[in-house]
């Protein structure tokens, strides 16, 4: 993963900070372990998770340099009231970015899945902490099945990747960068 071409994201404050792994149990408990040392729009990102989260407390699988796995990292100070929906506004930035680059179009299972062809490409994870109704921070966990071909026999079924579906591999860097920059725009609105 180029880190550096990540940073380089015509983004204000999402990636100019990035902490990255080849290997952690989780990019979501990573961020909650350092939320009070981290900077706004800080990205935990990981080449592999061992026990990535998903939602309802399932796991959220990955194999090593093939998919997206990260955690971004903010600190909002708006309303509770103000996010509201957000997780499907977020699964929404990665469906037009995913058309937007290769013209593909991701569906999304409220709140938070992303599906292609009907199988789970995607899921986001949003966690926030609240003082007096005001955010004090903000977790956004995205994990993204980009060049995958290997599932889990128990999930082998039901989740795809680009690749799989394709045939051919794709930038998870172009991704990561064309999504911050729409999540960005789209954060910049609570």
């Amino acid at each position: 993963m180029d880190i550096e071409q990540i940073k380089k994201a015509y983004t204000k404050i999402i990636g100019k900070d990035i902490w990255y792994y080849d290997k952690i149990e989780s990019t979501q408990q990573e961020a909650k372990k350092r939320v009070k040392e981290l900077i706004d729009g800080t990205i935990i990102l990981a080449e592999n998770q061992t026990k990535g989260i998903g939602t309802k407390g399932r796991t959220w699988y990955t194999n090593t340099h093939t998919n997206i796995t990260m955690t971004i990292v903010l600190y909002p100070n708006c309303n509770i009231i103000k996010l509201e929906g957000l997780t499907t506004k977020i699964a929404q930035v990665m469906q037009e970015t995913i058309k937007d680059l290769y013209g593909i179009s991701l569906q999304i299972k409220e709140p938070n899945d992303l599906l292609l062809n009907g199988k789970k490409i995607g899921g986001i994870l949003t966690e926030s902490a609240t003082y007096q109704q005001k955010v004090t921070h903000l977790l956004i966990g995205i994990g993204f099945n980009v060049n995958e071909t290997n599932f889990a026999s128990e999930i082998e079924q039901i989740a795809t990747s680009l690749k799989k579906e394709y045939g051919k591999n794709y930038s998870r860097e172009q991704i990561i960068i064309r999504f911050i920059e729409r999540l960005e725009k789209k954060i910049a609105e609570l």
